[in-house]
Protein backbone atom coordinates (compact mmCIF):
# COMPACT_ATOMS: atom_id res chain seq x y z
CA UNK A 1 0.00 0.00 0.00
CA UNK A 2 1.24 3.44 -0.87
CA UNK A 3 1.83 5.41 2.28
CA UNK A 4 0.57 8.91 2.97
CA UNK A 5 2.37 9.58 6.22
CA UNK A 6 0.70 12.90 6.96
CA UNK A 7 -2.57 11.08 7.51
CA UNK A 8 -1.32 8.56 10.07
CA UNK A 9 -3.02 8.83 13.46
CA UNK A 10 -0.69 9.11 16.43
CA UNK A 11 -1.22 7.39 19.77
CA UNK A 12 -2.49 10.63 21.38
CA UNK A 13 -4.97 11.13 18.52
CA UNK A 14 -6.24 7.56 18.89
CA UNK A 15 -6.51 8.01 22.66
CA UNK A 16 -8.58 11.15 22.13
CA UNK A 17 -10.87 9.22 19.79
CA UNK A 18 -11.32 6.43 22.34
CA UNK A 19 -12.30 9.03 24.95
CA UNK A 20 -14.94 10.29 22.56
CA UNK A 21 -16.30 6.82 21.91
CA UNK A 22 -16.43 5.59 25.51
CA UNK A 23 -17.43 8.76 27.31
CA UNK A 24 -17.99 11.63 24.93
CA UNK A 25 -20.66 12.52 22.45
CA UNK A 26 -19.69 9.56 20.32
CA UNK A 27 -21.01 7.19 22.97
CA UNK A 28 -24.55 8.52 22.80
CA UNK A 29 -27.61 8.28 20.66
CA UNK A 30 -28.27 11.23 18.42
CA UNK A 31 -31.62 12.21 19.90
CA UNK A 32 -30.17 12.67 23.38
CA UNK A 33 -26.73 14.12 22.87
CA UNK A 34 -24.18 15.30 20.29
CA UNK A 35 -21.05 13.83 18.85
CA UNK A 36 -17.47 14.79 19.40
CA UNK A 37 -16.32 17.95 17.64
CA UNK A 38 -12.65 17.21 17.87
CA UNK A 39 -11.25 13.76 17.32
CA UNK A 40 -14.76 12.61 16.38
CA UNK A 41 -17.01 9.74 17.29
CA UNK A 42 -15.83 6.34 16.22
CA UNK A 43 -16.01 2.63 16.69
CA UNK A 44 -13.00 0.66 17.80
CA UNK A 45 -13.10 -1.19 14.49
CA UNK A 46 -12.82 2.17 12.76
CA UNK A 47 -9.73 2.96 14.80
CA UNK A 48 -8.05 -0.10 13.43
CA UNK A 49 -9.06 0.75 9.90
CA UNK A 50 -7.53 4.18 10.14
CA UNK A 51 -4.39 3.35 12.08
CA UNK A 52 -3.32 0.12 10.43
CA UNK A 53 -1.69 1.86 7.51
CA UNK A 54 -1.24 5.23 5.89
CA UNK A 55 -3.94 6.59 3.63
CA UNK A 56 -2.97 6.75 -0.05
CA UNK A 57 -3.45 10.15 -1.63
CA UNK A 58 -6.09 10.64 -4.28
CA UNK A 59 -5.91 12.77 -7.40
CA UNK A 60 -5.64 16.40 -6.43
CA UNK A 61 -8.05 19.24 -7.08
CA UNK A 62 -9.01 19.43 -10.73
CA UNK A 63 -8.32 15.73 -11.38
CA UNK A 64 -11.59 14.53 -9.90
CA UNK A 65 -14.70 13.22 -11.61
CA UNK A 66 -15.37 14.80 -14.98
CA UNK A 67 -18.74 16.20 -15.98
CA UNK A 68 -19.30 13.09 -18.13
CA UNK A 69 -19.25 11.00 -14.94
CA UNK A 70 -22.39 12.78 -13.67
CA UNK A 71 -25.44 10.72 -14.58
CA UNK A 72 -27.95 13.06 -12.94
CA UNK A 73 -29.77 14.01 -16.14
CA UNK A 74 -30.42 10.38 -17.14
CA UNK A 75 -30.80 8.89 -13.65
CA UNK A 76 -33.23 10.94 -11.57
CA UNK A 77 -32.07 9.69 -8.21
CA UNK A 78 -29.66 10.46 -5.38
CA UNK A 79 -28.26 8.29 -2.57
CA UNK A 80 -27.92 10.11 0.76
CA UNK A 81 -26.08 8.68 3.80
CA UNK A 82 -26.73 10.37 7.14
CA UNK A 83 -26.68 9.82 10.90
CA UNK A 84 -29.66 8.35 12.73
CA UNK A 85 -32.38 10.70 13.97
CA UNK A 86 -31.04 13.48 11.78
CA UNK A 87 -34.05 13.84 9.46
CA UNK A 88 -37.68 14.80 10.03
CA UNK A 89 -40.19 11.96 10.28
CA UNK A 90 -43.94 12.07 9.68
CA UNK A 91 -46.63 11.29 12.22
CA UNK A 92 -46.72 7.73 10.95
CA UNK A 93 -43.05 7.38 12.04
CA UNK A 94 -42.16 6.02 8.59
CA UNK A 95 -42.39 8.77 5.98
CA UNK A 96 -39.89 11.61 5.70
CA UNK A 97 -41.92 14.65 4.70
CA UNK A 98 -39.17 16.95 3.45
CA UNK A 99 -37.57 14.23 1.34
CA UNK A 100 -40.95 13.23 -0.03
CA UNK A 101 -41.69 16.85 -0.99
CA UNK A 102 -38.33 17.11 -2.73
CA UNK A 103 -39.13 14.10 -4.89
CA UNK A 104 -42.60 15.40 -5.70
CA UNK A 105 -41.15 18.72 -6.81
CA UNK A 106 -38.10 17.53 -8.75
CA UNK A 107 -38.88 13.98 -9.81
CA UNK A 108 -35.58 12.93 -8.15
CA UNK A 109 -36.01 9.92 -5.89
CA UNK A 110 -33.90 9.81 -2.73
CA UNK A 111 -32.44 6.62 -1.31
CA UNK A 112 -31.99 7.79 2.27
CA UNK A 113 -29.89 5.59 4.54
CA UNK A 114 -29.06 6.06 8.22
CA UNK A 115 -25.80 4.15 7.94
CA UNK A 116 -23.46 6.56 9.75
CA UNK A 117 -22.97 5.65 13.39
CA UNK A 118 -19.63 7.35 13.90
CA UNK A 119 -17.15 9.22 11.74
CA UNK A 120 -14.21 6.86 11.60
CA UNK A 121 -16.25 3.68 11.26
CA UNK A 122 -18.04 5.25 8.29
CA UNK A 123 -14.77 6.50 6.83
CA UNK A 124 -13.47 2.96 7.05
CA UNK A 125 -16.41 1.81 4.90
CA UNK A 126 -15.85 4.28 2.07
CA UNK A 127 -12.05 4.69 2.21
CA UNK A 128 -11.16 1.71 -0.03
CA UNK A 129 -13.34 2.98 -2.88
CA UNK A 130 -12.21 6.58 -2.50
CA UNK A 131 -8.55 5.55 -2.45
CA UNK A 132 -9.08 3.48 -5.60
CA UNK A 133 -10.85 6.30 -7.42
CA UNK A 134 -14.16 4.42 -7.41
CA UNK A 135 -17.76 5.39 -6.73
CA UNK A 136 -18.72 4.75 -3.08
CA UNK A 137 -22.34 4.18 -4.01
CA UNK A 138 -23.25 7.39 -2.18
CA UNK A 139 -23.93 10.80 -3.70
CA UNK A 140 -24.18 12.77 -0.46
CA UNK A 141 -22.73 12.16 3.00
CA UNK A 142 -22.71 13.99 6.35
CA UNK A 143 -19.49 14.00 8.40
CA UNK A 144 -18.11 16.12 11.24
CA UNK A 145 -15.80 19.01 10.41
CA UNK A 146 -12.50 17.34 11.31
CA UNK A 147 -13.26 14.41 8.98
CA UNK A 148 -14.68 16.69 6.29
CA UNK A 149 -11.36 18.55 6.37
CA UNK A 150 -9.44 15.29 5.92
CA UNK A 151 -11.61 14.07 3.03
CA UNK A 152 -11.24 17.41 1.25
CA UNK A 153 -7.48 17.50 1.88
CA UNK A 154 -7.11 14.06 0.33
CA UNK A 155 -8.99 15.17 -2.78
CA UNK A 156 -11.92 12.85 -2.10
CA UNK A 157 -14.72 15.45 -2.12
CA UNK A 158 -16.03 17.07 -5.28
CA UNK A 159 -16.02 20.83 -5.75
CA UNK A 160 -19.61 22.05 -5.70
CA UNK A 161 -21.16 24.03 -8.55
CA UNK A 162 -22.54 27.37 -7.24
CA UNK A 163 -24.99 27.48 -10.14
CA UNK A 164 -26.87 24.59 -8.52
CA UNK A 165 -26.81 26.13 -5.03
CA UNK A 166 -28.55 29.53 -5.21
CA UNK A 167 -30.44 29.15 -1.91
CA UNK A 168 -27.47 27.65 -0.11
CA UNK A 169 -25.20 30.46 -1.25
CA UNK A 170 -27.71 33.16 -0.32
CA UNK A 171 -29.00 31.74 2.97
CA UNK A 172 -25.93 30.20 4.64
CA UNK A 173 -25.48 31.93 8.00
CA UNK A 174 -22.45 34.15 8.20
CA UNK A 175 -20.89 32.24 11.09
CA UNK A 176 -20.57 29.11 8.91
CA UNK A 177 -19.48 30.66 5.61
CA UNK A 178 -15.74 30.12 5.45
CA UNK A 179 -14.09 27.51 7.69
CA UNK A 180 -10.31 27.37 7.35
CA UNK A 181 -10.53 23.75 6.15
CA UNK A 182 -12.87 24.65 3.26
CA UNK A 183 -12.56 28.36 2.39
CA UNK A 184 -15.71 29.73 0.82
CA UNK A 185 -17.47 26.37 1.27
CA UNK A 186 -16.12 25.19 -2.08
CA UNK A 187 -16.75 21.51 -1.21
CA UNK A 188 -19.19 21.48 1.69
CA UNK A 189 -22.27 22.98 3.33
CA UNK A 190 -23.16 22.53 6.99
CA UNK A 191 -26.07 20.31 7.96
CA UNK A 192 -26.03 21.43 11.60
CA UNK A 193 -23.92 23.29 14.14
CA UNK A 194 -22.78 21.84 17.51
CA UNK A 195 -22.11 24.49 20.22
CA UNK A 196 -20.14 24.11 23.45
CA UNK A 197 -21.29 26.63 26.08
CA UNK A 198 -21.59 26.94 29.87
CA UNK A 199 -24.37 25.21 31.81
CA UNK A 200 -25.26 25.43 35.47
CA UNK A 201 -27.81 24.19 37.97
CA UNK A 202 -29.42 27.29 39.46
CA UNK A 203 -30.45 25.41 42.60
CA UNK A 204 -26.89 24.22 43.16
CA UNK A 205 -25.45 27.72 42.64
CA UNK A 206 -27.94 29.31 45.03
CA UNK A 207 -29.57 31.14 42.18
CA UNK A 208 -26.33 32.67 40.94
CA UNK A 209 -25.62 32.86 37.20
CA UNK A 210 -22.42 31.25 35.93
CA UNK A 211 -21.40 32.75 32.62
CA UNK A 212 -17.63 32.59 32.09
CA UNK A 213 -14.68 30.26 32.20
CA UNK A 214 -13.06 32.66 34.66
CA UNK A 215 -15.96 32.10 37.03
CA UNK A 216 -15.72 28.35 36.59
CA UNK A 217 -12.03 28.44 37.45
CA UNK A 218 -11.90 31.15 40.11
CA UNK A 219 -15.21 31.37 41.99
CA UNK A 220 -14.53 29.80 45.42
CA UNK A 221 -18.23 29.06 45.85
CA UNK A 222 -17.96 26.59 42.99
CA UNK A 223 -14.83 24.83 44.22
CA UNK A 224 -14.96 21.11 43.64
CA UNK A 225 -18.24 21.34 41.76
CA UNK A 226 -16.99 22.30 38.30
CA UNK A 227 -16.38 20.07 35.30
CA UNK A 228 -14.87 20.59 31.86
CA UNK A 229 -15.22 18.37 28.83
CA UNK A 230 -12.73 15.68 27.85
CA UNK A 231 -12.95 16.97 24.26
CA UNK A 232 -9.83 19.09 23.80
CA UNK A 233 -11.21 21.52 21.23
CA UNK A 234 -14.22 22.42 23.36
CA UNK A 235 -12.52 22.90 26.73
CA UNK A 236 -9.32 24.50 25.44
CA UNK A 237 -11.24 26.54 22.87
CA UNK A 238 -13.46 28.13 25.51
CA UNK A 239 -10.46 28.75 27.74
CA UNK A 240 -8.60 30.44 24.90
CA UNK A 241 -11.58 32.71 24.31
CA UNK A 242 -11.74 33.57 28.01
CA UNK A 243 -8.06 34.57 27.81
CA UNK A 244 -8.72 36.88 24.89
CA UNK A 245 -7.33 34.51 22.25
CA UNK A 246 -9.07 33.37 19.08
CA UNK A 247 -9.39 29.57 18.71
CA UNK A 248 -9.18 30.11 14.97
CA UNK A 249 -5.71 31.69 15.06
CA UNK A 250 -3.90 30.85 18.30
CA UNK A 251 -0.20 30.03 18.67
CA UNK A 252 1.61 27.20 20.47
CA UNK A 253 2.31 29.62 23.31
CA UNK A 254 -1.38 30.50 23.55
CA UNK A 255 -2.29 26.82 23.70
CA UNK A 256 0.27 26.17 26.45
CA UNK A 257 -1.08 29.13 28.42
CA UNK A 258 -4.62 27.75 28.20
CA UNK A 259 -3.44 24.33 29.35
CA UNK A 260 -1.63 26.04 32.24
CA UNK A 261 -4.78 27.90 33.20
CA UNK A 262 -6.75 24.68 33.33
CA UNK A 263 -3.96 22.93 35.22
CA UNK A 264 -4.18 25.56 37.94
CA UNK A 265 -7.86 24.73 38.29
CA UNK A 266 -7.03 21.05 38.65
CA UNK A 267 -4.27 21.63 41.20
CA UNK A 268 -6.44 23.92 43.32
CA UNK A 269 -9.22 21.31 43.10
CA UNK A 270 -11.54 23.87 41.59
CA UNK A 271 -12.18 21.44 38.73
CA UNK A 272 -13.76 18.24 39.95
CA UNK A 273 -13.10 16.32 36.76
CA UNK A 274 -13.05 16.29 32.97
CA UNK A 275 -16.00 14.37 31.61
CA UNK A 276 -17.67 12.97 28.58
CA UNK A 277 -21.44 12.81 28.50
CA UNK A 278 -21.61 11.62 32.10
CA UNK A 279 -21.62 15.17 33.46
CA UNK A 280 -25.33 15.40 32.63
CA UNK A 281 -26.51 13.26 35.56
CA UNK A 282 -24.27 15.11 38.03
CA UNK A 283 -25.42 18.49 36.73
CA UNK A 284 -29.08 17.52 36.97
CA UNK A 285 -28.61 16.28 40.56
CA UNK A 286 -26.56 19.33 41.55
CA UNK A 287 -23.36 17.41 42.35
CA UNK A 288 -21.85 19.50 39.56
CA UNK A 289 -22.95 23.10 39.96
CA UNK A 290 -21.55 24.44 36.68
CA UNK A 291 -19.67 23.10 33.70
CA UNK A 292 -18.69 23.32 30.07
CA UNK A 293 -21.53 21.60 28.22
CA UNK A 294 -22.89 20.66 24.81
CA UNK A 295 -26.00 22.53 23.72
CA UNK A 296 -27.86 19.34 22.83
CA UNK A 297 -27.54 18.16 26.42
CA UNK A 298 -28.99 21.38 27.76
CA UNK A 299 -32.07 21.21 25.56
CA UNK A 300 -32.69 17.65 26.73
CA UNK A 301 -32.03 18.34 30.42
CA UNK A 302 -34.20 21.44 30.53
CA UNK A 303 -37.19 19.38 29.44
CA UNK A 304 -37.02 17.51 32.77
CA UNK A 305 -35.30 19.96 35.14
CA UNK A 306 -36.23 23.66 35.24
CA UNK A 307 -33.11 24.43 37.31
CA UNK A 308 -30.82 23.71 34.35
CA UNK A 309 -29.70 26.95 32.73
CA UNK A 310 -27.10 27.92 30.17
CA UNK A 311 -24.97 30.97 29.48
CA UNK A 312 -23.12 32.25 26.46
CA UNK A 313 -19.85 33.74 27.72
CA UNK A 314 -19.22 37.36 26.79
CA UNK A 315 -15.90 36.13 25.35
CA UNK A 316 -17.75 33.76 23.00
CA UNK A 317 -18.30 30.04 22.57
CA UNK A 318 -17.03 27.21 20.34
CA UNK A 319 -19.08 25.63 17.54
CA UNK A 320 -18.24 22.62 15.37
CA UNK A 321 -20.32 21.41 12.41
CA UNK A 322 -21.63 18.34 10.64
CA UNK A 323 -21.25 18.83 6.90
CA UNK A 324 -22.70 17.72 3.57
CA UNK A 325 -20.13 16.47 1.05
CA UNK A 326 -20.38 14.91 -2.42
CA UNK A 327 -17.77 12.11 -2.55
CA UNK A 328 -15.41 11.83 -5.49
CA UNK A 329 -16.85 9.79 -8.39
CA UNK A 330 -20.42 10.07 -7.12
CA UNK A 331 -22.77 9.30 -10.04
CA UNK A 332 -25.35 11.98 -9.27
CA UNK A 333 -23.48 15.13 -8.30
CA UNK A 334 -25.99 17.59 -9.74
CA UNK A 335 -28.90 15.82 -8.06
CA UNK A 336 -27.00 15.91 -4.78
CA UNK A 337 -26.39 19.64 -5.17
CA UNK A 338 -30.09 20.18 -5.81
CA UNK A 339 -30.86 18.32 -2.58
CA UNK A 340 -28.34 20.41 -0.63
CA UNK A 341 -29.89 23.58 -2.04
CA UNK A 342 -33.39 22.39 -1.16
CA UNK A 343 -32.50 22.17 2.53
CA UNK A 344 -31.35 25.78 2.42
CA UNK A 345 -34.82 27.01 1.55
CA UNK A 346 -36.12 28.52 4.83
CA UNK A 347 -39.49 26.70 4.91
CA UNK A 348 -37.75 23.34 4.43
CA UNK A 349 -34.98 24.19 6.90
CA UNK A 350 -37.64 25.22 9.42
CA UNK A 351 -39.35 21.84 9.20
CA UNK A 352 -36.04 20.07 9.69
CA UNK A 353 -34.95 22.28 12.60
CA UNK A 354 -38.26 21.78 14.41
CA UNK A 355 -37.71 18.04 14.34
CA UNK A 356 -34.01 17.55 15.04
CA UNK A 357 -33.41 20.53 17.39
CA UNK A 358 -29.84 21.20 16.32
CA UNK A 359 -28.31 24.53 15.35
CA UNK A 360 -29.74 25.48 11.98
CA UNK A 361 -27.22 27.09 9.60
CA UNK A 362 -29.90 28.69 7.40
CA UNK A 363 -30.78 32.38 7.61
CA UNK A 364 -34.48 33.21 7.51
CA UNK A 365 -35.64 30.14 9.40
CA UNK A 366 -36.77 31.94 12.56
CA UNK A 367 -39.59 33.78 10.80
CA UNK A 368 -40.76 30.57 9.15
CA UNK A 369 -40.60 28.50 12.31
CA UNK A 370 -42.38 31.15 14.37
CA UNK A 371 -45.52 30.46 12.33
CA UNK A 372 -45.80 26.89 13.63
CA UNK A 373 -43.41 26.48 16.58
CA UNK A 374 -42.67 29.78 18.36
CA UNK A 375 -40.94 28.07 21.29
CA UNK A 376 -38.34 26.45 19.06
CA UNK A 377 -38.08 29.62 16.98
CA UNK A 378 -37.06 31.60 20.07
CA UNK A 379 -34.47 29.07 21.26
CA UNK A 380 -31.08 30.54 20.36
CA UNK A 381 -29.40 27.18 20.93
CA UNK A 382 -31.26 26.01 17.83
CA UNK A 383 -31.60 29.27 15.90
CA UNK A 384 -28.85 31.64 17.01
CA UNK A 385 -29.81 35.28 16.65
CA UNK A 386 -27.22 37.67 15.26
CA UNK A 387 -25.69 38.63 18.64
CA UNK A 388 -25.28 34.95 19.57
CA UNK A 389 -23.99 33.94 16.14
CA UNK A 390 -21.42 36.72 16.36
CA UNK A 391 -20.01 35.07 19.48
CA UNK A 392 -19.49 31.70 17.78
CA UNK A 393 -15.92 30.62 17.07
CA UNK A 394 -14.40 27.59 15.38
CA UNK A 395 -11.30 25.77 16.55
CA UNK A 396 -8.73 26.02 13.78
CA UNK A 397 -7.58 23.05 11.75
CA UNK A 398 -4.55 21.22 13.11
CA UNK A 399 -1.79 19.50 11.20
CA UNK A 400 -0.97 15.92 12.23
CA UNK A 401 2.16 16.83 14.23
CA UNK A 402 0.41 19.74 15.88
CA UNK A 403 -2.58 17.64 16.83
CA UNK A 404 -0.33 14.96 18.31
CA UNK A 405 1.51 17.51 20.46
CA UNK A 406 -1.69 19.19 21.62
CA UNK A 407 -3.44 15.93 22.44
CA UNK A 408 -0.41 14.75 24.45
CA UNK A 409 -0.53 17.89 26.59
CA UNK A 410 -4.28 17.69 27.05
CA UNK A 411 -4.15 13.99 27.95
CA UNK A 412 -1.53 14.76 30.60
CA UNK A 413 -3.79 17.48 32.00
CA UNK A 414 -6.89 15.33 32.34
CA UNK A 415 -5.06 12.16 33.36
CA UNK A 416 -6.12 10.20 30.31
Amino acid sequence: MQEYEAERLSAPQLAAMRRSLTGGRGALTRRSLLRASGAGALALGGLGALSACGIPPAAREGDGAAASDDHSAREKRVTFSNWTEYMDVGEDERTRPTLQAFTERTGITVKYTEDINDNVEFFGKIKPQLAAGQDTGRDLIVVTDWLAARVIRLGWAQRLDPANLPHAFANLSAQFRSPDWDPGRAHSYPWTGIPAVIAYNAKATGGRTVDSVTQLLDDPRLKGRVSFLSEMRDSVGLTLLDMGKDPASFTDADYDAAIGRLREGVERKQIRRFTGNDYTADLSKGDIAACVAWAGDIIQLQADNPDIRYAIPAAGYVTSTDNLLVPARARHKTNAEKLIDYYYEPPVAARLAAYINYVCPVDGVAAELAKTDPVTASNTLILPDRPMAAKSHSFRSLGPQEETAYEEKFAALIGA
